[in-house]
């Protein structure tokens, strides 16, 4: 467990352009509103109306974010309600944006604990634990991340979309523990979101996880290009599926530690972040992650032949083995490169180090 992950140099940051807003004009505004004021270069007539205003508030709102106000009505040129996202404008034109105050979300905020790793007037990262689920949805309408974040980032959170809510670019099944970063406005969430989709290739993503598996890999590292797709028949589950319907995916993996003929370390480093890619694919080579309800079901029976003291730890282990140990991505707003890293939490410690101590399955009854 003492093994370091490699360093991994992030590109040098970018400059990002800043807003400035006009005061708030009190004559024909609606009421709880900011206002963006602009006029027309000669250079920019013949422009659509979404793009120059897009150019024109640089991080501060979103394309799509533009084009809701626009719709609104809350978008003015020489006076007159804009027609729509598509209108060419012409030079010398004043355009008003009028943007109001976010509007309060659905969930509820609730006081649940969070670790919180980093956290500025833009974005927080946090350490979560597993048994937490990211967002509500059916049977886990309460008791969430989201609700958390709510209660913890309170006024500070200015808005996504309009709406007073933390913004989820990415996500962690509700037994996987480790670190998220989640938007607290609206161009740290285009930024973000603009960072995932690029899936590492230009904007300097890094996410790595620890992963125990069951066997040990012939080959000391790999990659793991397969499609992800909903399971035909088991519609909870995901597996491997013709490229036509399924969905791009790729993990990078190298192992750290072999505990002997049984168990791994291994270091996986997503391509792509798909639903329980990570699962799905360790599995599809025939090393699914200890404690995976799912996926490793075949497996169960190999914890009776590990030695006392980790059969103890990976029969009660209520989680699949996987933690997000290392997020590194460059900062959506001031362009800063941020990297951080989470020890996995005291069970996957006591597995790691009750594995290392035993050095795999003990033989078989019959074995001579």
């Amino acid at each position: 467990m003492n093994q370091a992950f490699e360093d991994i140099q992030l590109g040098a940051p970018e400059t990002s352009l800043s807003v400035a807003l006009t005061e708030p004009e009190t004559a024909n505004r609606p009421p709880d509103a900011a206002s963006l004021s602009c006029q027309v270069a000669p250079e920019q007539g013949g422009e659509r109306l979404d793009r120059y205003l897009a150019g024109a508030a640089g991080s501060s709102l979103s394309r799509t974010r533009i084009k809701t106000l626009i719709e609104a009505g809350r978008v003015v040129v020489d006076g007159a309600r804009a027609a729509s996202a598509s209108q060419i404008i012409r030079a010398g034109q004043v355009i008003r944006v009028d943007v109001p105050e976010p509007t309060d979300p659905v969930p509820a905020g609730e006081d649940i604990p969070l670790a919180v790793v980093f956290e500025d007037e833009h974005l927080l990262v946090i350490d979560k634990p597993a048994g937490l689920v990211v967002h509500p949805a059916a049977g886990h309408e309460t008791g969430t991340l989201v609700n958390a974040l709510i209660a913890h980032c309170g006024a500070s959170l200015s808005g996504v979309g309009g709406v007073r809510r933390p913004g989820i670019v990415h996500r962690l099944d509700k037994e996987t523990s480790g670190l998220l970063v989640i938007a607290k406005t609206d161009a740290a969430h285009q930024g973000l979101a603009a960072t995932f989709a690029d899936h590492g290739k230009t904007l300097g993503l890094i996410r790595e996880y620890l992963a125990f598996v069951w066997g040990a890999p012939a080959q000391p590292s790999g990659t793991i290009d397969a499609p992800l797709g909903r399971h035909a028949i088991e519609r909870e589950k995901f597996a491997i599926v013709p490229a036509a319907r399924g969905r791009h995916a790729v993990t990078h993996w190298r192992v750290l530690q072999r505990f002997g003929a049984g168990a791994s370390l291994v270091a996986c480093r997503l391509e792509t972040g798909r639903t329980h890619q990570i699962r799905v694919h360790m599995a599809h080579v025939g090393h699914p992650l200890i404690g995976d309800p799912v996926y490793a079901k075949g497996f169960r029976t190999k914890a009776a032949r590990l030695p006392p003291a980790a059969r103890a730890c990976a029969e009660n282990l209520t989680r699949q083995a996987l933690h997000a140990a290392v997020l590194g991505f460059r900062h959506p707003v001031t362009g800063e490169t941020l990297r951080f890293e989470s020890a996995p939490p005291e069970a996957l410690r006591a597995l790691g180090e009750a594995l290392a101590q035993g050095d795999g399955l003990a033989p078989p009854a019959d074995h001579k």
